[in-house]
């Protein structure tokens, strides 16, 4: 078994086009994506036995003043980790990992798996996934939804709401809705570019949704596909229109499209239990699926570089302050950072 960093992208997508256990997020585009939007160097590995690969591992590198020299596998988004055929080269890609941390003085490697994969190994299970498996038909999904639910999707319609899905002709309102939301959360946020060449990589796997009163964009989202399944990383709606409940109505509008498209699950994206956007996710029907995000290499704590950690309390009030231009100004170069 012999594990290399990888530089052949039809190589690589071919394994993982392959692999059950892959995630969209495992596609070679992605590399792309982490450094032309954010600048980060990426490690791809393949473990094999001659030609034939058995396992990957993508890592992309970060390299931060305030947090230090790390890899996460993968970072921004909410899956990643080791895909293999067996224990062998599951193994092998893990001590290889280890192995580049020492090299590169990595503090740790992070593996965002969907479930426990090294025993040995830190954990942090601080997320669950939310997961709908979706109806056949728009009418069996509509009327299998908690009546609640379906009376928001209503009263969003009669306030004047309206849905919209494109391509990145979507992109500015999707971003203004995103930023201004961020800003309110108390969260740095992406570039405008990061979703661009999202867009830009997977024309046909992704979409934008845009829920609007009037001419304005009051909530949107950008969903991912993958196989038969749909995932929703990033949405948000404005907290002025919560009352009409555009948000509501840009949930039933993905679920609706992704089953008139023949997707099997739905994604919510993943959530701290308890909170209110997982109990938001749930209404819909939505399970939860405990994440384990493992770490290699770690000889101190767990790292928390969320928002719920109190040392960033200050630094959130603060945030929350800023005008929307402003922090959406100087939001990207700090969140470049933070995975």
């Amino acid at each position: 078994m012999t594990v290399t960093i990888l530089d052949d992208a039809s190589a690589w997508d071919a394994y993982v086009g392959g692999h059950p256990a892959s995630t969209a997020y495992h596609q070679w585009a992605w590399r792309d994506v982490f450094a032309d939007a954010f600048g980060h160097a990426s490690l791809y590995l393949a473990a094999g036995d001659g030609a034939q690969i058995t396992g990957v591992l993508p890592l992309v590198e970060f390299r931060s003043r305030l947090f230090g020299t790390f890899a996460v596998s993968l970072p921004f988004v909410n899956y990643g980790g080791i895909v293999a055929d067996d224990e062998g080269a599951a193994v092998a890609l893990s001590a290889r990992a280890e192995s580049l941390a020492r090299e590169r003085a990595w503090r740790h490697v992070e593996l965002r798996h969907v479930q426990r994969r090294f025993a040995h190994c830190p954990v942090k299970r601080h997320k669950v996934a939310m997961w709908l498996s979706l109806a056949a038909t728009p009418e069996l999904l509509w009327s299998a939804l908690d009546r609640k639910v379906r009376n928001q999707v209503r009263k969003a319609e009669k306030s004047g709401c309206t849905a919209v899905d494109g391509g990145a002709e979507l992109l500015d309102d999707f971003y203004r809705v995103f930023a201004h939301n961020m800003r309110d959360l108390g969260t740095p946020v992406y570039a405008r570019r990061f979703f661009a060449e999202v867009l830009r990589a997977f024309p046909a796997d992704t979409r934008v949704f845009v829920v609007r009163v009037g001419t304005e964009a009051v909530a949107a989202s950008i969903t991912v596909g993958w196989r038969d399944r749909i995932e929703v990383p990033w949405a948000s709606s404005l907290r002025a229109h919560a009352s009409s409940s555009p948000n509501t109505l840009l949930y039933w509008t993905m679920l609706k499209w992704a089953v008139e498209r023949g997707y099997k699950t739905f994604d919510f994206g993943r959530s701290t239990p308890d909170e209110g956007t997982f109990h938001f996710k749930k209404q819909w029907g939505a399970q939860p699926h405990e994440l384990a995000w493992e770490y290699l290499g770690l000889t101190g704590a767990v790292p928390d570089q969320s928002p719920k950690n109190p040392k960033f309390r200050a630094a959130i009030a603060v945030w929350q302050r800023l005008p929307v231009p402003v922090a959406t100004a100087l939001g990207p170069a700090i969140v470049r950072n933070i995975p």
